[in-house]
């Protein structure tokens, strides 16, 4: 991956791909139990509601620990609290494959959580750290399609090596890919120089909620914040129906659903390697904007589809036009406090994933009583509208 980052310092660009398999290991952990629930069911004599324990138990600690990412990495170090992160996940995930009990792996699944969800956070505000604004997007496209190839691998490796070997040895497989990013972070940690850790430009040492009031003093870093959770709440709100809509209306198999809706991460990835090219073309007002078309695109050709063959493409195009849009946001996180960027890319990645969670809560009225369709076209609405608030604030911001 250092070959493709457009980073001309070797060392920096080592470390940057080092992070970046520590968020491929993140993301991986994050997606793996979802295909392993029926095989954990059947495991343990359990129903498949009971099993979804291991979701529910990595969910919840994994949401509430991003927002103390931020202050852990501003004063360890991020590369130094990434690098600890691993090798706590690379124990806790074995921990889970040893698990002789659903609520022993519900356990370990919870403890496991706050590890890997600080990589991610973490890896942005050290790209925010490192790398110039002007090549940041790019820088960050890049490292997040490790996240994201992590994600698809989880989902493939959870169906296709339990399937083969048993849900024990996909947790094994993922120990050792964090086993691997620590080893590799480690290393760095001697004797790269870009591994040192970044202190606050004032040295200044606010506590928890002090960090948090002058972050939310700010208002641009408000209109992020507003920003990132509605762009959470509406996209996955819809999204996370996806699946559903196409097995009740067109009868498509879960695994073939699932497949199909995984076709989001592929277009997150053809993003991340278009994305030099798009800012140059587009600019970030320009890439704003057109990610809000092409989401609405995406899911008006899904309310509208008469067939599900259309919908790999739909799902393709959602993911590129999310990071067209999320990419811009997220690089404007690493710039809201730069004193303090570890706590404000936390912020930044806490209302994500909080409005995420509301926007499935709230969406299935919609779609319990009018259906999925009705929902697509809300969320198509709602995110072009917010795409065009997001540019005329960057416009207003950055006049051209």
């Amino acid at each position: 991956m250092s070959a493709t980052l457009p980073v001309a310092d070797r060392a920096l660009a080592r470390m940057i791909a080092f992070m970046a398999l520590a968020a491929f290991a993140s993301g991986a952990s994050l997606r793996v139990s979802d295909p392993l629930l029926p095989q954990v069911a059947a495991d343990f004599q359990a129903s498949l509601g009971s099993a979804s324990a291991i979701v529910t138990a990595y969910a919840v600690p994994y949401g509430l620990t991003q927002a103390l990412a931020g202050l852990i990495g501003d004063r360890m170090g991020k590369c130094q609290a990434v690098a600890a992160a691993c090798a706590a996940s690379c124990v806790l995930v074995l921990a889970c494959s040893a698990s002789r009990s659903l609520t022993q792996l519900a356990l370990a699944r919870l403890l496991a959580a706050p590890g890997a969800a600080v990589i991610v956070p973490l890896g942005m505000a050290y790209v925010g750290d490192t790398v110039p604004y002007a090549q940041r997007q790019t820088v960050l496209a890049r490292f997040l399609a490790g996240q994201m190839f992590g994600m698809i691998a989880g989902q493939a490796a959870g169906g296709v090596i339990g399937d083969l070997l048993g849900w024990r040895t996909v947790f094994l497989v993922l120990a050792a890919v964090f086993a691997a990013a620590a080893l590799a972070l480690g290393r760095e940690l001697r004797g790269n120089p870009h591994a040192r850790p970044q202190r606050s430009g004032d040295g200044a040492r606010s506590g928890l909620i002090a960090s948090y009031r002058e972050l939310l003093a700010l208002p641009w870093c408000r209109f992020i914040l507003l920003a990132v959770f509605l762009e959470g709440g509406i996209f996955f709100g819809a999204f996370a129906y996806v699946a559903a809509d196409l097995t009740a209306r067109f009868g498509v198999s879960f695994a073939a659903a699932g497949l199909v809706v995984a076709m989001y991460g592929v277009g997150s990835v053809f993003y991340a390697g278009s994305v030099h090219r798009l800012l140059a073309v587009l600019g970030e007002r320009g890439l704003a904007i057109g990610g809000g078309v092409l989401m609405a695109m995406g899911f008006l050709a899904l309310a509208g589809a008469s067939s599900w063959l259309g919908a790999p493409i739909a799902c393709g195009i959602l993911g590129f036009g999310y990071y067209m849009l999320h990419n811009t946001l997220q690089t404007n996180a690493t710039q809201m406090r730069p004193e303090a960027r570890g706590t404000a890319v936390a912020a930044f990645s806490s209302a994500l994933f909080l409005g995420q969670s509301a926007g499935v809560a709230l969406m299935a009225f919609v779609v319990d009583r009018f259906g999925a369709a009705p929902a697509f076209v809300l969320a198509a609405t709602a995110l072009m509208a917010l795409a065009l608030w997001v540019g005329t604030k960057l416009k207003e911001r950055r006049p051209a």
